[in-house]
Parts: structure tokens; sequence; C-alpha cells
């Protein structure tokens, strides 16, 4: 469980970490979008300590420039705007904090103290770059906490006050976009801050700032929407307190309508205004855009990259003047059709930000929670968080359907719900998809949907089954246990039985490498579940599909019986149903696996079958109908008979030899020369062997060692001693291997030692994929085939129940 629990988690926190990704991806394409026409570009220190020389110098300004004068004000702006567009670069974070920029962004959340009335008449009495400072600032701050280490430093330097004080400016009544925009960095700050840290989560909440979220959720502005509701997903993740305030402040019922509001064609609309403005001299330009542009997420026709940020200070000069000739061409497009620039409309994107957003706050709601998960459904946020199943953005169908599955959890009574309302064909879908994650969080929620009956049968039915087996290659461990779960759920239904044998799928999960226990068990769970349900109707369906289905579905079939069948019925389908013979044939395909899974289901059957445990049992001697005893074996008391063996005589009694086999009986009782001779000679046996022959004739016992094992059996087979037979072939299965086991078969055969000979099968099935790399391996399958069906034909026994019906 504890296992389990660590995966979900994983699973909970790549999403989170995608999603702040995006809103970041976002946040940084935005920065290029207002026009900053008469403001430098900022040209990225190419060393260390130029870097560092560069953020002193901008700190010491916004050190000193604190004030509505227009100056300082544009000082001001410039220098948080350089911060912010250094700390892009990840690897110059470490150097803007060393520089003690934290303490001087954090100054400039707050706006500088009034102005003196003779400061207001000579500045026009007018408030300079209003609200951007502030902007510029929390923005620098967002990415600064992107890193966890300093999330503390920019806490303890008093940045949360300000940045919930930036929160209620909405309420000045005013929706310019530079309220709008400094609400949206300050939020997008107080989510980095608060991410995995319980300290600021709880300080956040006490101080008043849910509420805050809780109304931008109302914003006309998409983009402080977005900003909020992923504050709030932050606040939620792992904090039952927040979880219930947010509820409380009546959350639910705007981020449903967010959820069913959004419009994520704005983004493809974009790439066709783009393209459709520029002729075919500018297609170095579009390949240019399209590679640098940051975009949230993949778009639905896979247009553009899914996370790529423009560092202008790594591109060239070339690359510069393409970046700037593309800027020209959109700019001129949107105006002559007296619409946003094409780029603008490109960051549309942030759409899908909100939508992941969004469904990002109901799933920390409802984790754990299942009080939230009443009021969620309540609320109606089933039918929306199904429809972002369908979305164009890989996140936010990653999000819905992490959620579904929480919706469908075990206590739930909406599983049935979820799959009428029509979640079922896209999470299907998603299964096919490249992202290995889609697929894994879609095999999440089938596998909680698959604990249903119904929905078990729908999802076959539905074309769930095929890929569910597909990711099970994959070497991603989660994406493997979640669709190994999926599949167990399936295998509960008997309807589905047939279609999971038939297309292999005991066969996959035979073969399947499984790396972590948890999912080792659900496979094994998984075949044991099919095993109990082969039989009755199941069964007449399984045979009926090996009778007349094609070729490959036959094999299936067979293979998955010989391994998961009922041992009493075993004899009906591959003796009374020919199933034997589509395994044999299997033995003769030019495909290595195919004869290694027709060898290895073949050895299943046999170790199924309830006489072997008879057969490897030492055999009794037999009772003699004469029993002279040891002491007269060669001797001439009474004796009637001699035998030349070797030139030596070797002195017998009829009477014994009579009794011993019908061999001896038709010497001395036939018409053979042997019946009235009183000297018989013997050519083909060795003396100490036909005196061990003897010796078992007249005591009923000897001791064999296999020096002379081999001969004593033949000697045994020509007399027809059957006893001593059975002896001997028990004395030689014992020293069976991988080098004699050839000519241990050929023995056997000559002898028509069926003991020796159904233990060499047995050895041949088991060490098969020792054998195949041996010469002769060929050969030798082929020879023992009327062997294994004659084996198989004595071996399994007919049912009762069958037989008297």
């Amino acid at each position: 469980m504890e296992a389990e629990q660590q995966r979900r988690k994983g699973q909970k926190r790549k999403l989170e970490e995608e999603s702040s990704a995006a809103s970041a991806a976002s946040s940084s394409s935005d920065v290029e979008e207002e026009d900053e026409t008469g403001v430098e570009e900022i040209c990225f220190p190419r060393s260390q300590e130029a870097l560092a020389r560069e953020v002193r110098a901008q700190v010491e300004v916004l050190e000193r420039a604190f004030s509505w004068n227009l100056a300082d004000r544009a000082a001001a702006k410039r220098a948080t705007r350089a911060l912010a567009k250094l700390a892009k670069s990840e690897e110059a974070v470490s150097v803007i904090v060393e520089g003690g920029a934290v303490p001087a962004l954090v100054k400039h959340l707050q706006e500088p103290p009034p102005l003196l009335v003779r400061d207001d008449c000579a500045s026009g009495g007018d408030r300079p770059f209003e609200h951007r400072v502030e902007k510029w600032s929390a923005f620098a701050l967002f990415l600064l906490a992107t890193k966890p280490e300093y999330q503390q430093l920019i806490d303890d330097a008093g940045a949360l006050p300000l940045l919930m004080n930036l929160l209620k400016r909405h309420k000045k009544g005013s929706n310019c976009r530079a309220v709008n925009g400094v609400i949206w960095r300050a939020a997008g700050a107080i989510t980095n801050l608060a991410h995995e840290n319980r300290n600021i989560k709880t300080y956040v909440r006490v101080e008043g700032g849910i509420p805050l979220l809780v109304q931008l959720l109302e914003s006309i502005d998409v983009k402080v929407q977005s900003a909020a509701a992923g504050a709030l997903r932050t606040l939620a993740s792992k904090n039952e307190s927040n979880k219930n305030q947010i509820v409380e402040c009546k959350a639910l019922p705007s981020l449903i309508l967010m959820l069913q509001s959004v419009d994520p064609s704005v983004h493809y609309e974009a790439f066709i205004l783009l393209v459709s403005g520029i002729d075919e001299g500018d297609k170095a330009s579009v390949s240019f855009v399209t590679s640098t542009i940051c975009i949230v997420t993949s778009d639905p026709f896979h247009l553009f990259p899914r996370k790529v940020v423009l560092p202008q200070h790594n591109i060239g000069a070339n690359m510069k003047f393409e970046s700037e000739k593309m800027n020209t061409l959109v700019r001129a497009r949107g105006k002559k059709d007296g619409r946003k620039p094409a780029c603008n409309l490109l960051y549309a994107g942030r759409k899908w930000s909100l939508e992941m957003s969004c469904v990002g706050v109901i799933r920390n709601l409802v984790h754990s929670s299942p009080n939230i998960k009443k009021e969620v459904l309540l609320a109606g946020a089933l039918q929306p968080v199904i429809g972002l199943l369908s979305s164009c953005c890989t996140g936010s169908q990653k999000e819905a359907a992490l959620l579904l599955g929480q919706f469908a959890s075990a206590n739930s009574k909406c599983k049935v719900q979820i799959v009428q309302r029509g979640a079922l064909r896209p999470l299907i879908e998603m299964l096919q998809s490249s992202d290995v994650q889609l697929k894994e969080m879609s095999a999440f929620a089938l596998g909680r949907l698959a604990q249903d009956s119904h929905n078990q049968a729908g999802i076959v039915f539905n074309g769930g089954l095929v890929p569910l087996l597909k990711v099970l290659d994959s070497k991603n461990e989660s994406l493997q246990h979640n669709a190994a779960f999926a599949l167990f759920g399936i295998a509960e239904n008997e309807d589905n039985v047939a279609d999971f044998v038939k297309l292999g799928g005991v066969q996959q999960l035979q073969d399947g490498e499984f790396v972590v226990q948890v999912t080792q068990d659900c496979i094994a769970n998984t075949l044991k579940r099919l095993e109990v349900k082969i039989n009755g109707r199941v069964l007449m369906h399984l045979l009926y599909l090996m009778r007349v289905g094609k070729k490959a579905v036959q094999r299936s079939i067979a293979l998955a019986l010989a391994h998961l069948c009922p041992p009493d019925e075993q004899r009906r389908i591959f003796i009374d149903n020919n199933g034997i013979d589509i395994l044999l044939e299997l033995l003769s395909s030019a495909n290595l696996k195919q004869q290694q899974d027709g060898l290895l289901a073949l050895y299943k059957m046999a170790s199924r079958a309830m006489m072997l445990s008879s057969v490897d049992a030492a055999p009794q001697s037999p009772t003699p109908w004469v029993y002279l005893g040891e002491q007269y074996v060669n001797n001439s008391t009474l004796s009637d008979v001699t035998f030349l063996v070797e030139g030596k005589c070797f002195y017998a009694h009829r009477i014994a030899l009579l009794a011993s086999s019908d061999a001896f009986r038709a010497m001395f009782d036939g018409r053979y020369r042997e019946k009235d001779a009183r000297d018989i000679e013997i050519l083909d046996i060795r003396w100490d062997i036909f005196e061990l022959m003897m010796r078992y004739i007249y005591s009923g016992s000897v001791e064999i060692n296999n020096l002379v094992a081999q001969d004593l059996l033949r000697a045994a087979d020509q007399y027809l001693l059957k006893g001593l037979k059975r002896l001997c072939e028990y004395i030689i299965k014992q020293d069976v291997n991988i080098d004699n086991v050839s000519s241990m078969y050929e023995l056997s055969e000559a002898c028509n030692a069926i003991s020796l000979r159904q233990t060499c099968i047995l050895f041949i099935l088991e060490q098969f994929e020792k054998l195949s790399i041996l010469p002769g391996y060929c050969h030798l399958i082929q020879r023992i085939v009327p062997g294994i069906r004659s084996y198989f034909d004595k071996a399994l026994k007919p049912n009762s129940k069958n037989s008297e019906s």
C-alpha cells in the first residue's frame, strides 16, 4: 500500500509540475506581449562576473529610485523588468539572489510614498507607470521562487503581505490592462512561493488570501482567472484547511463555469492567421517562430513545440533579424485585418493553462476528501471534466483523466455515470497517444472505471482491450501498473474472457517483463481470475472459436487453455476437440517463439495431468506365479534346462521360467526348437546381464545400477519381463540430461519403454530453451511428436461428468 501511495503522489507531482511549467511558459511568453517601444533590449551578460555586475547595477537603481518621480519610476520599471528578463534563465537565478535583488524587488511590490504638493504639481499630478513597476517586481519574484531553496528567503523579506495587497487592486473597479497584469503576476508569485511549503499555505489562508483568489475567479481577464485558479490549486494541495475554506468561499460554481466556457480554438485560429500572412519567401521565418515562440502545451495539429521559451540572449544576429522580421509581418497582418496581432493570439494558449488550473484545483480539492468530492459532483463538475478529455490541451486531458479516476474511487457510485456521459471513448483514444503520461492517466481512470461489471464489458466493446495490452510493454512502471490494474478489472467479467484469450492476452501477461512487485502480483491475480472463469459457457465459447476461428485465434486459445483450463477438461479440449493438433503444429513452425510457446504449453498440460505422480513412483516387484528363491539361481539341483552364455553354463528350471513371461512360455510350450532342447545357446546377452535377469526371475528383485540398466532393459524387453523393464526404466530415468536425452528417447522407442519415453518427452518440453541451441534440436522435436500425441492420449483422463452426459 505504501508503494502504491508513493506512486500516486508521483503522478500528482508530475501533473503539478507540468501545470506550473505551463503557467511559467505562458507568463514568459506574455513578457513579449506588451508594447515596449522606447525600452532598450536587455542584453544577457556572457560571463558570471558580468552578470553579477549587471544585477548589482539594477539593484542599486531599485534601492534609490523609490518615488513617484517620473525619472525614478521609469528607472524602477527598467530595473525590475531587466531583473525579470535575467531571471528567465535558470543559471542566472542564484546570481540574482546573491546580488541582493530579493529585498529590492520586495520593496517595489508597493507604491512609493505619496507625492508632496510641489512634487505633484511638478510631475503633472499623475502616477507614472502605476502598477507596472509592481507587476515586474512580482514577475521577477515569481521566477526566483521557482527554486524551492529561495522560497523562505523571499517570504522572510516580507513579500507575501505585499503580494496579497496587490490582489486587492481589482477592488478599485478598474479592469485596465495594467491592473490585471499586476494581479496576474502577484497570484503567480504566491503560487510558486506556496508550492510544497506548508507554512506559506497556512499564512495565505490565515491572512485572507483565499477569499481574494476566489473572487478573482470571476475576473473577465483570462490570465487573472488562470493565475488565481493556479494559486488555489497549489494552496489546496495536501492542506485540508485550505480545501475547506476554498469550498466555503463558493469557489466550485466559478471553477465549473470556467471549465465550460473555455474556448481553445483561439490557438488554432492564431496559426491560420500567422501562416496566411506570409508568402513563400518568408517560410524560414515561420520555421524560426514555430521553434522559439513559447506555447503552453502541444496544439491539436502538432504544429508547435510543447514548451520552448525564447531566450533573446542566446540567438544569433541572423535569428534575431528573423524574429524582428516575423514580428513586423505579424503586426502588419493584424492591423490589416483589424484584429489582434497573431503573436498575441498565439498566446491565447493561456486558456489551456486555465483549463489545467481549474481542473487542477478541483482535483486537489477532492483528493482524500470524500465530502468535498460529493459537493464537487453536486455542483455539476462531472460533465465539464468529461468534456476536457477531448481538449486540444494534453495537460487538461491528463488532469481530467486523473480527476475522473478520483471520482470513480472504490466507494463512489458514479462509475457508470462517467461512462454513460461519454468518457469511455476519449479515454481509450488517449491510450493510443504518443504521450506516455497521457496514457498513464488514461489507464489510471480506466482502471477505476473497470471496477464495475458493466463498465468492464463496455471497455472491451469500445476497443479498450488492445491498447491496454499494448501499453503493458511500456518501460514506464506507473503506466504498466495502471494498465495491469485495468486488465485485472476487465478479467472479472465473463463476457470479456473470450476476447482476452483470442487476442493473445494470456500469452502477453505470461511473457511480459514487470519489474515492480505490485505489478507482478496484479498480473498473477489476473491470470488466476481468468483461470477461474474458464468453465461453463466461457469454455464452450472458446471451444467453438478454437474449431471455427482463424488460425491465429485457434493458436491463442489452445495456448491459453493449456495453461488455464481445469485439469478434468483437458481431454475434452485437447483430444476430443483436437486442441493437441494445434499445439503440435506449433512445433513444426519456423518461428522459434511459436515452437517455444507450443512446447511450454504441452509441458504445462503434462505437469497438470493427474497420472504423473504414478509415473514417477518407483515400481513394485510383481508377485511371481512360482517363487523358487535366490538360492536356486544357477543351481544344478533339479535343473532341467541349461543356457550357454559366452561359453558358460547357466543352470535353470523350466517351471520358474514358464511362470515369468510369455516369451519363455512360447519358448518351452510352443513349436520352437528350444521346447525339447536340454541346452539353449544365448548369443546376444552378456553373462552379467543374463545373470541379473535370472536373479530377478527367481527372486522377484535385483540390484540395478546405471552401468547395466540399459543392457538389462534390452534383455527384459526381449524376454517380455515387464516388472524388470519398469525397474530398469526407473533407474535410467534418473540419469536423463541435456546431453543424452536424444539417445535415451531412441532407447525408449527401441525397447517400447513407455515410462522412459514419457520422461524423455517431459524433459524435452521442460528444457526446450537449453535444447534449442544444440545441433539436431529440430529433428529431435519432430521425432517426439508421435510420442507426445500418444502420451497425452493416455495421460488425459476423461471427465466423468462429460462421460455420463
